[in-house]
C-alpha cells in the first residue's frame, strides 16, 4: 500500500467539501486532505497548486535561479528523442531529432531508454 502525503497547498484546509469534513458529530473539522497520489506530486487539486504558487512562486523561483537572460535554442542544442510506429504500427523506429534541421540519427531502443544518453553539445 502506498504511503498518504498530505496536500501543500495553504489553504487546502479552508475549502468546504465533503472529504475535507473530519471528525464525530458535534466536533467536525475541515482538515488537510490527505492522498497516496497528488497533483505535481504536493497538490490535491489545481486550486492548491495555483494558491500555493502565488503564496511562494517568487520566493521558489528567486531561490532555485531566476532567468536573467534569454535562452536559445540552436542546431546543436536541439535534439529531442522520439520515435513513431512503423507503417503497419506493429514496431517502433526510435530516433534522435534535430527540431530546427529536422535531421534524424537512428537510436536503439535502449539508448532511447538511456536519460544520459544525449547528442546535445551546447546548452
Amino acid at each position: 500500500m502506498s504511503e498518504l502525503k498530505f496536500c501543500q497547498g495553504p489553504d487546502c484546509h479552508t475549502y468546504h467539501t465533503q472529504d475535507r469534513l473530519k471528525g464525530t458529530k458535534g466536533n467536525k473539522t475541515y482538515q488537510t486532505r490527505r492522498r497516496s497520489r497528488l497533483l505535481f506530486g504536493e497538490f490535491c487539486d489545481t486550486r492548491c497548486s495555483n494558491v500555493w504558487f502565488e503564496t511562494y512562486g517568487t520566493k521558489a523561483i528567486d531561490h532555485f535561479g531566476r532567468i536573467t537572460e534569454v535562452k536559445h535554442l540552436r542546431e546543436e542544442n536541439a535534439w529531442q528523442k522520439t520515435w513513431d510506429w512503423d507503417s503497419d504500427y506493429n514496431n517502433r523506429t526510435y530516433v534522435y531529432l534535430n527540431t530546427i534541421t529536422k535531421e534524424q540519427r537512428p537510436l536503439t531502443e535502449s539508448q532511447y531508454n538511456d536519460t544520459s544518453y544525449t547528442l546535445n553539445t551546447g546548452e
